[in-house]
């Protein structure tokens, strides 16, 4: 079994930016590992993944061309750089991870994921 963690979460300025980390143990050699985000009162949110082997990236379309996704395989982790932060990004950030492979359009679903972390409150204040 796979444990995630995330860090970095925290309160930033509007227009700012902040980076999440989440860490697997005691390692990850799987498929995939990706982001999603939840806000209050809505239903959880598909931000970006990458896969774990050739580095293959997929953002949701809120945040294409504000935030990055990057992973170091021998720290076994994943980050996501966000930048131009809006309140709308105001969320719980969860790091979830896929063992096995999965076709393309499976990336951005929340059940297609084995493994969660308990998330990182990002707040984003004007």
């Amino acid at each position: 079994q796979v444990q995630l963690v995330e860090s970095g979460g925290g309160l930033v300025q509007a227009g700012g930016s902040v980076r999440v980390s989440c860490a697997a143990s005691p390692s990850f050699s799987g498929y995939a590992m990706g982001w999603f985000r939840q806000a209050p009162g809505k239903e959880r949110e598909f931000v970006a993944a990458i896969t774990w082997r050739f580095g293959n990236i997929k953002y949701g379309d809120s945040v294409k061309g504000r935030f990055t996704i990057s992973k170091d395989n021998a720290k076994n982790s994943v980050y996501l750089q966000m930048s131009s932060l809006k309140g709308e990004d105001t969320a719980v950030y969860y790091c979830a991870a896929r063992e096995g492979t999965m076709d393309w359009p499976l990336m951005s679903r929340a059940d297609a994921y084995d493994y969660w972390g308990q998330g990182t409150q990002v707040t984003v204040s004007s």
